[in-house]
């Protein structure tokens, strides 16, 4: 049996933390012979449920977890890891400016950010799940220049599970007969969820899903629609945002991101952008990747109809102001 690795998951105690910890923890992200010790980080107020998620987690039974450490201290949380999870973020409360959102969140994700610069393992792998994940991921990374650009993410996964749900469903096919849509750009409503490079195996043979569907103003209209506002949908029939999806979503992301992707395939992960399909240049941006050795490569020469070039346009804009918005507040910080 392999040695343990160390694995943190920030907002520990909140409802996404439910679902994945129990994921993590039975292997199904780094491995069925891989030993876990699992760090659980939230802010204090969270200190007494923390302590009933850690009663659960032992009372599982699970023989891959080793231990578990729970703490409301970065430097503590993020010791020696090798992956990072970070879920916890600052909810947008009605009435809030996107302004106001990235300044709570700038706060969260620069603590964060130092404390993996100081005692994190320096090829941990670090996966933002926190709203707004581009830009906390960008902001993270900033606070830890010690560590690769290339080994934060933000978290589109969900974005493409509910686009592949969609074209499963429509289809009438099972979720893994569905490959290789496209989230690009922002995790928001502007993201392009894009169904055009997309395979679905039907009757042992692989068609494109355009084919497939034959009704592309499906495809450019009802189904991108359908997964933009797929959050918003799900507040409004449980009164909570995504919580089992967004965990499952993030297992997928760093499972691919720790194992590799299968040949021909590839996945959605924000990832710094450098310029590709005309996305400005250092911003966190999703694209389709191939992962091979823990090292995504962003996929070349995907053909981008007109449809899709406004739609790229959208979300690029989007991300540039949302930096921007973040470098003044990081700017106004350090003059304090």
């Amino acid at each position: 049996m392999a040695e343990p690795i160390r694995i943190v998951v920030t907002g520990a105690a909140g409802q996404i933390a439910y679902s994945l910890l129990y994921m993590i923890a039975r292997g199904e992200v780094f491995g069925k012979d891989q030993p876990l010790i699992l760090h659980l980080l939230d802010i204090p107020p969270m200190v007494g449920v923390l302590e009933g998620v850690v009663m659960e987690l032992a009372d599982c039974a699970l023989p891959l977890l080793r231990e578990v450490v729970p703490t409301t201290d970065p430097l503590v949380g993020f010791k020696d890891v090798s992956a990072a999870f970070l879920v916890g973020a600052m909810p947008r409360k009605e009435g809030m400016e996107r302004k106001d959102l990235l300044s709570a969140n700038v706060k969260i994700f620069k603590v964060q950010g130092e404390a993996l610069d100081k005692v994190a393992k320096k090829d941990v792998k670090v996966l933002v799940v926190g709203n707004p994940a581009n830009t906390n991921a960008l902001v993270c990374a900033n606070y830890a220049p010690s560590i690769p650009r290339e080994n934060f993410s933000a978290m589109t996964r969900l974005d493409q599970n509910r686009a592949a749900s969609q074209i499963a469903t429509k289809l009438g096919v099972s979720i893994n007969q569905v490959s290789n849509i496209v989230i690009w750009g922002n995790h928001s409503s502007t993201q392009y969820p894009d169904a055009s490079h997309g395979k679905v195996l039907i009757k042992d043979n692989w068609k494109s899903i355009a084919e497939a569907v034959g009704d592309d103003a499906y495809l450019q209209g009802q189904f991108i629609e359908t997964v933009q506002k797929r959050g918003a949908a799900v507040i409004g029939a449980r009164k909570m945002s995504s919580a089992m999806s967004a965990a499952k979503a993030a297992c997928d992301h760093m499972h691919d991101w720790w194992n590799g992707t299968a040949p021909g395939q590839f996945v959605s992960m924000g990832v710094f952008s450098d310029g590709s399909y005309g996305s400005p240049v250092g911003v966190v941006y999703s694209f389709p990747v191939e992962i091979k050795n823990k090292q995504w490569k962003i996929v070349e020469g995907l053909t981008i109809s007109d449809f899709g070039k406004t739609k790229l346009g959208l979300t690029s804009k989007e991300l540039e102001e949302e930096k921007n918005e973040a470098m003044s507040v990081l700017d106004s910080e350090s003059k304090l």
